[in-house]
């Protein structure tokens, strides 16, 4: 494997539960549970393959219009997950992030949120990101709105403002972009998940739903990636 397509950063649309528990004349709510276990699952085959980000885009800004019920359920699997993974997250040495608009989610949550990132800040074998009431479109009018802010106060000079700048700006400071893009479910676009990130990503879409998506997906998606030939815009 050459050095411009190493293996850092996977992104993942995380998607079809829904439709894995309609499939089978089940709940949604069902698809979701099993989705949950599912992200520890490749959290865990993510790291033991030297990944060093893995992004999970598990909760979108507009995912708020979904039915009260469903989201009223999300929002307890959630609170679930943050409460139970922290033995896991240590033994692995995982550092959790999370990305988003907190201010949506409940106070209890965003403060089980702190306290993972706290808890997890010193781990080193891989960091987990989870995009939590995240819109890229949102994050990049945040960046635009700051460095604008910036410039009139006087902090930033108008001709610093470059790629790095902006990029520092974003929920993802000082992560890497992502190398890989992998979207579950067959459907084939990036439904508002890190615009800026993505511009030089290798995409993949599987029709594999998320809840029967395993490790041997995620081994055999990175096998192929490392076939590809990323040039970045040079011959």
């Amino acid at each position: 494997m050459t050095k411009d397509n190493e293996l850092k950063h996977i992104a993942i649309i995380m998607d079809g539960n829904g439709r894995w528990a309609t499939r089978r004349g089940l709940p949604r709510s069902l698809g979701h549970k099993k989705g949950a276990e599912v992200v520890k699952n490749i959290t865990r085959a993510a790291a033991e393959q030297g990944i060093q980000y893995l992004t999970l885009y598990a909760f979108s800004t507009e995912n708020w219009q979904r039915s009260p019920e469903e989201v009223s359920y999300l929002m307890t699997l959630l609170r679930e997950y943050l409460k139970s993974d922290l033995t896991e997250l240590r033994d692995n040495q995982v550092r959790i992030r999370f990305i988003g608009e907190r201010y949506m989610l409940a106070e209890d949550i965003q403060q089980m949120m702190c306290d993972l990132e706290e808890e997890t800040a010193d781990f080193t074998k891989m960091t987990l990101c989870i995009a939590l009431s995240y819109g890229s479109r949102q994050e990049i009018i945040s960046a635009v709105k700051k460095i604008a802010q910036s410039v009139k106060s006087g902090d930033i000079p108008l001709e610093d403002i470059d790629i790095n700048l902006f990029s520092d700006m974003l929920y993802t400071k000082g992560m890497p972009d992502p190398d890989l893009l992998i979207r579950t479910s067959g459907e084939k676009r990036i439904s508002n998940y890190l615009l800026w990130q993505l511009a030089y990503s290798e995409f993949e879409f599987t029709d594999v739903l998320w809840p029967d998506f395993t490790p041997e997906h995620l081994h055999q998606i990175i096998e192929n990636f490392k076939t590809r030939e990323r040039r970045y815009g040079k011959v």
